[in-house]
């Protein structure tokens, strides 16, 4: 029996096309371009994400984990796929059986990957992780010309990229983000004089795509933007974005309450007057953040209603205007447009005192996912 859940995720991949043309066009010709489809493509759906991407002109795909790496590999995708960050030592024969490129930060684990690489009679792409003020991962940036060099000494190995990433890139005018760009040029230029070159050098991601062309380098790597999603107020404006995602749903009641009843575990919130709820199926094991609470809204019949009480595991309320007839089965959105009216990912994020980056993962976790 074939059976559909009400609440799914609307996945528009033509948006996501034309978020990577768009972002492609503000680089200079011969830049290169990643597509960053890590955490299941924030929350769209990597496999499907990463084919569109690369169909509308991105060069390579970059993850965050060997899983999510073997994942693309064993969906047909034979794209470069780099990880982000240097995975255990104890993954380097999956990095050498699926031709992955990792990243390095340590001469332990560049060492152990060279020892298989040998082994195996492959050549091994890798990109070194320079950290130059995020303080996250990466070497050091004064130690890191003279690893460059040892690493790129080892058998079985070749340095295809040096990269860092920027902590401040979606703030205009940034002493920090100036800081490290200064910085990076500095590893750039000793790690020349130490004999490594003709590597890929990048930076950028999302924000240092659209806000810095003089420090697009080699390559630029874009996440939260080929979504159609802004990484900063600082970039609305400036790029032609469209959201890829929109989540909706169905009510599966809708009821009459009166004057003074509450709605929800510790009824907090009470009705002014008699009233209609409808019930939504989806809740925070859904993405749908306990902290929206009495916080948020959801488009019904093209009107805008505020949710009540406190959201559940897996249903939410929404208390219906006066005057509009709501059923069993009618359509609420509350990612997108209805009508003539819209709700976008960062006004949700907004009131759940969050990034849209995380609300857009956490709502394709578990809801079905409908591409168009």
């Amino acid at each position: 029996m074939a059976y559909e859940r009400w609440a799914r995720v609307v996945v528009d991949l033509d948006a996501v096309a034309h978020n990577v043309r768009m972002l492609k066009a503000r680089t200079r010709p011969g830049t290169l371009f990643m597509a960053v489809v890590k955490a299941d493509g924030y929350g769209h759906g990597a496999v499907q994400v990463a084919r569109t991407a690369l169909k509308a002109g991105a060069d390579r795909l970059g993850v965050a984990t060997v899983d999510e790496a073997i994942e693309l590999r064993e969906a047909g995708i034979d794209a470069p796929l780099q990880l982000l960050s240097e995975p255990p030592a104890s993954a380097v024969d999956l990095v050498v059986e699926h031709d992955l490129v990792p990243t390095v930060t340590t001469p332990a684990f560049a060492r152990a990957l060279a020892r298989v690489a040998a082994a195996a009679g492959r050549e091994v792409r890798f990109h070194l992780k320079v950290d130059t003020g995020m303080n996250r991962i990466g070497v050091r940036a004064e130690d890191a010309p003279g690893i460059a060099s040892e690493l790129a000494a080892l058998p079985g190995l070749r340095i295809e990229g040096v990269f860092t990433h920027f902590a401040t890139a979606d703030v205009a005018g940034d002493w920090d983000f100036e800081a490290q760009v200064a910085r990076f040029a500095d590893v750039v230029a000793r790690t020349r004089d130490e004999g490594v070159s003709s590597v890929i050098v990048h930076a950028c991601n999302s924000a240092g795509t659209i806000m810095h062309p003089e420090a697009h380098l080699d390559m630029v790597r874009c996440g939260i933007a080929i979504y159609g999603l802004h990484p900063a107020p600082s970039t609305y404006g400036l790029v032609d974005l469209r959201p890829a995602m929109s989540v909706v749903a169905r009510v599966t009641l809708a009821k009459r309450i009166g004057m003074g009843e509450g709605v929800s575990y510790g009824l907090t919130w009470r009705a002014a007057a008699p009233t209609t709820i409808a019930t939504l199926p989806l809740g925070y094991a859904d993405g749908v953040h306990r902290l929206l609470s009495n916080r948020m809204e959801v488009l019904i019949g093209g009107v805008r209603c505020a949710q009540v009480g406190r959201v559940c595991m897996d249903q939410m309320m929404v208390e219906v205007p006066r005057n509009q007839e709501v059923s069993e089965g009618d359509e609420a959105v509350l990612v997108g447009t209805q009508g003539e009216q819209r709700i976008l990912m960062d006004e949700l994020a907004e009131s759940a005192e969050t990034i849209n980056y995380e609300l857009a993962c956490a709502l394709g976790m578990r809801m079905p996912r409908v591409y168009r």
